[in-house]
């Protein structure tokens, strides 16, 4: 009865998170077999959202917010082209490694598509490539937001499936490292196919800048770790002290995105050393953002950051309106025995891990075209975790499957956002823009296949730090 209500809602054209919590409202109040008071839904939507690890929400979403209106969104193209330009095919890989790159501030598909897809479609329809191709690669590699860490998606199913968030993180790098790789190729697949040469001159000076700032990147926290780890310096000592070398570098040699790339680094650095918990890393990064911005660029006005606060409140609200609704639609789906029929049925169905991981990729899939990614989290985790539990999948594994199909579901018609973002940036239609979108559906798929199936890719880091 509950769902028939949830799904007569949907059809309707109500709003997703206004169409779960009305579902249960109507539920109670029409149930005999089950009376319980109206009110519940009132208490069971505050608790849903009264969890520490959620406090993390608005401040991620500020810091991508507040890196798309500073510019950063320019300096990381501008260093993506220095690094892969000169390539075949470069404004396409161009696209794919400055979507990692903002992957690393984001943490939500939308932004990266918004952000940086606004410079890269315009971009690749002046050098010459059709927008149909633009936008493709551009959708595709805006699912790495959510998957490379920080990742708003993995706050709320660590939340809901009282795992760690900083392992989640963890595990998102080798496979956002995968997906990056095989969307690369596909890249080169079409430049080769079509006789594609580079986009931008080959410069051996950009080249080494672009090299530099790299090497920084990679051997700053190396660098701090063995000064703390092997010869025992005070910890935030060394870290403040490192912190002024990066911004006396970034004066001397003037680099484009040194300071912004930083930002995951130093998220992840300080999660798994124990400096700050997720939660205070979300605070950290804004605060990070705000410093970039403010002081160092100086592209950032009051102006500008009380109108990217109001942004970010709308879309926080947003989001915890979801939560709050799923939160009661799966306690509901838990009380009238729905979750306990459904894995009593699928267990009866199988034993095998391999086969419940296809069908619920299978439904993931499917939900992830009609849900929001949060709202389907908060209602597909009470119904999947205990089977998967029960069959032995990690969660930390399975939570990275999950979120990897509901992003490619952002793709898809009727509800998928990144869609309906390219088209109005692009200028095409939903129907032209799902097409231009379908051939990348093929590495998007083969790494959820690998990732699926091959679990130590995503849980050989996560098993180093915790």
């Amino acid at each position: 009865m509950l769902k028939i209500i949830f799904l007569f809602f949907m059809a309707g054209g109500v709003p997703v998170a206004i169409a779960m919590a009305g579902a249960a409202l109507v539920y109670i109040l029409t149930s005999d077999s089950q009376p319980l008071p109206p009110f519940v839904v009132i208490h069971r939507m505050v608790s849903g959202i009264d969890s520490f690890p959620l406090l993390a929400v608005p401040f991620f979403i500020l810091t991508g917010n507040l890196m798309n209106s500073a510019g950063i969104t320019t300096r990381i193209y501008n260093f993506a082209l220095a690094l892969v330009g000169w390539l075949k095919g470069g404004l396409g890989h161009v696209n794919v490694l400055g979507s990692v790159i903002m992957a690393g501030m984001s943490g939500t598909a939308i932004a990266d598509a918004a952000g940086l897809g606004t410079i890269e479609i315009k971009a690749m329809k002046e050098h010459g490539y059709s927008t149909e191709f633009a936008v493709g690669v551009t959708a595709a590699s805006a699912t790495l937001g959510p998957i490379i860490p920080p990742s708003l998606p993995f706050v709320i199913y660590g939340m809901m499936a009282n795992v760690s968030v900083g392992a989640l993180f963890l595990a998102g790098l080798l496979p956002g490292a995968l997906l990056a790789i095989l969307m690369m190729l596909t890249v080169a697949y079409y430049a080769h196919k079509n006789r594609w040469g580079a986009d931008v001159q080959f410069s051996r000076t950009r080249l080494f800048k672009a090299l530099a700032e790299l090497l920084v990147v990679i051997g700053w926290p190396l660098l701090l770790w063995l000064l703390v780890v092997r010869l025992g310096t005070p910890a935030q000592l060394t870290v403040f002290a490192g912190l002024a070398c990066l911004f006396v570098l970034d004066k001397l040699f003037d680099f484009q995105a040194l300071l912004p790339i930083m930002t995951p680094v130093l998220l992840i650095g300080g999660m798994t050393t124990g400096l700050f918990t997720p939660t205070e890393g979300a605070i950290a990064a804004c605060v990070w953002a705000m410093i970039l911005g403010f002081a160092w660029y100086r592209t950032l006005s009051w102006k500008m950051f009380i109108r990217v606060c109001l942004d970010t409140i709308e879309t926080t609200s947003t989001v915890l309106l979801i939560v709050a609704a799923a939160s009661i639609f799966g306690w509901m789906l838990t009380v009238t025995g729905v979750t306990t029929d459904i894995a009593a049925w699928v267990l009866a169905f199988t034993q095998e891990p391999w086969v419940f991981l296809l069908l619920a990729n299978l439904l993931m899939l499917f939900v992830g075209c009609f849900l929001e990614p949060t709202a389907a989290i908060t209602i597909l985790v009470p119904i999947l975790l205990p089977i998967a539990s029960t069959l032995g999948i990690d969660p930390i594994h399975f939570g990275l499957v999950m979120v990897l199909n509901l992003m490619i579901g952002l793709l898809h018609p009727p509800m998928g956002m990144v869609l309906f973002v390219l088209a109005r940036i692009s200028g095409l239609s939903l129907e032209r823009t799902t097409m231009a979108i379908l051939p990348w559906l093929i590495p998007l798929l083969l790494s959820l296949g690998v990732i699926t199936y091959i679990p130590k890719i995503v849980l050989w880091i996560p098993k180093m730090f915790y």
